[in-house]
C-alpha cells in the first residue's frame, strides 16, 4: 500500500474550551492517502513550534542560507492571547498555510514531523464529560470561507498569578521570573510547566514557582481518584526524595492523584510516591508517540525552592504519602471481589515510598454531526519541585 501521506488539509474552524482553564483549538479535517478523514484539534502555540521546527529541519527551503530559494509558507509569530476576534482572525492565515504544505515537494509535505503532527492524537477522540461546568462552544468556518462577526462573544479571560522566588530558566522557551512577578497562566499543562506571559514576555514556569493572586486555597488540582488509572512508564527515573518513587521504563503503575505541578502520586503494588507525569502514558496508546515528546535528559532534581515568598498567610494544603497509604489501603479493602486488580500483589499492605525506592516491575462524530447540519510545542521536561515545608 505504500508510505502514508496527507492529501489534504482542511482547517473546520475552533473551539473554545474551558478545561484546565479557558483556550482555543482549531480543528482541522485530515484527508489521507487511505481515502480515511479524521478530525484533529490543534492550539496555535502548538502550531507554531511545529513551524519553526520544520524550517530547522529543512533550513535551503526555509530561506535560511538564501531568502530566494524560500519555499516554505510564512506564519506570524503567536500574538498576546487577545481572545476570540484573534482565533477567528487566524483562520484565514492557517487556511492558506496548510494549503501551502500540501503543494511542498514530498521531502517536505511527506515528512515525518509533518505526519506525526496531523496524526490522531487521545485527546482528538475525547468527548466533554457530562461533569464538565462548561461544555466546549464549536465555532465552524463558513461555506464562503469569510468570518462571521456574529460569533465575537468576548476576550478570554486569564488566570493571574505570582512568583514565590527567582526562577531562572534553562532554555530558550522558559521564562525567567523574579519574585513577586506577576504573570497571566495562558496554559496548564499536565507536564506541571505552565505557558505564560508578562509584560513583554512569554515563556514556560514551573507551577510549583507560582500561587494564586485570589487565594491558596483555590480548589485547582482534581480530587485523588483511589481507584487508579493504569499508565505505563516511558522513561525510568531514580527517585531523589524520600516521598518520590523510582521505576524503570516500561512498568505498570496506577495514578491516583494528578496534580498541576506535574508530580503525579502513583501506586506500585504495595508502594506509593510522586513521579514525574511526563514519564507516563496511558496504558494501550502508542508510547512511541509519547517517547518523541521527551527531548532532553535527565530531569532536574525536585529540589526546595529556596526563600520562598508568599503573600498568603496560609499555605496551599498538600497531602502527605502516608494520606494516600491510608486511603488506598481503605479504598482496596472496599472494592468488591472481581474488580480490577490493578499492578499490586494480593494481600500485600500499602506503603508510601522511602529514599530510592526500585520497584519491580467522539470528537470527530461531534464534529461531522455539526457539519452534517446547515510552540508542537517543545516544553521542557518536568518542573523543579518543593518541598512540603515551602510548598504553596
Amino acid at each position: 500500500m505504500g508510505d502514508p501521506f496527507i492529501r489534504h488539509i482542511a482547517l473546520l474552524g475552533f473551539e473554545k474550551r474551558y478545561v484546565p482553564s479557558q483556550h482555543y483549538v482549531y480543528m482541522f479535517l485530515v484527508k489521507w492517502q487511505d481515502l480515511s478523514e479524521k478530525v484533529v484539534y490543534r492550539r496555535f502555540t502548538e502550531i507554531y513550534e511545529f513551524h519553526k521546527i520544520l524550517k530547522e529541519m529543512f533550513p535551503i527551503e526555509a530561506g535560511d542560507i538564501n531568502p530566494e530559494n524560500r519555499i516554505i509558507p510564512h506564519l506570524p509569530a503567536p500574538r498576546w492571547f487577545d481572545g476570540q476576534r484573534v482565533a477567528e482572525s487566524r483562520q484565514g492565515t492557517l487556511t492558506e498555510y496548510c494549503n501551502s504544505l500540501m503543494n511542498l515537494p514530498g521531502k517536505i509535505s511527506r515528512c515525518p514531523h509533518l505526519l506525526n503532527f496531523f496524526k490522531v492524537r487521545p485527546d482528538d477522540l475525547k468527548l466533554p464529560t457530562d461533569s464538565q461546568v462548561k461544555k466546549p462552544e464549536t465555532y465552524l468556518m463558513p461555506r464562503d470561507g469569510k468570518s462571521n462577526a456574529a460569533d465575537i462573544t468576548g476576550p478570554i479571560i486569564l488566570q493571574t498569578y505570582r512568583a514565590i522566588a527567582d526562577y531562572e530558566k534553562s532554555s530558550g522557551s522558559e521564562m525567567a521570573l523574579a519574585t513577586g512577578d506577576v504573570v497571566d497562566v495562558v496554559e496548564k499543562s499536565q507536564s506541571g510547566w505552565w505557558f505564560c506571559q508578562m509584560k513583554t514576555k512569554r515563556g514556560w514556569v514551573p507551577a510549583s514557582y507560582l500561587e494564586p493572586l485570589d487565594s491558596p486555597d483555590e480548589a485547582e488540582d482534581p480530587e485523588p481518584n483511589y481507584a487508579g488509572e493504569p499508565y505505563i512508564t516511558i522513561k525510568a527515573y531514580t527517585a531523589l526524595l524520600e516521598d518520590e518513587i523510582s521505576l524503570e521504563q516500561g512498568e505498570t503503575i496506577e495514578v491516583i492523584h494528578k496534580l498541576l505541578d506535574g508530580w503525579w502520586v502513583i501506586r506500585k503494588e504495595d508502594v506509593t510516591g510522586y513521579f514525574p507525569s511526563m514519564y507516563l502514558q496511558q496504558a494501550g496508546q502508542d508510547t512511541e508517540q509519547a517517547q518523541s515528546r521527551i527531548k532532553r535528559g535527565a530531569p532536574p532534581p525536585r529540589s526546595s525552592i529556596r526563600n520562598a515568598h508568599s503573600i498568603h498567610q496560609r499555605s496551599r494544603k498538600r497531602l502527605s504519602q502516608d494520606t494516600y497509604r491510608r486511603n488506598s489501603v481503605r479504598f482496596l479493602q472496599q472494592r468488591p471481589r472481581g474488580a480490577r486488580p490493578g499492578p499490586r500483589s494480593p494481600g500485600s499492605a500499602l506503603r508510601f515510598a522511602g529514599p530510592r525506592l526500585s520497584c519491580s516491575e467522539s470528537t470527530s462524530a461531534r464534529v461531522h454531526q455539526k457539519l452534517a447540519s446547515p510552540d508542537f510545542r517543545c516544553e521542557p521536561v518536568h518542573p523543579s519541585f518543593t518541598s512540603q515545608e515551602v510548598s504553596l
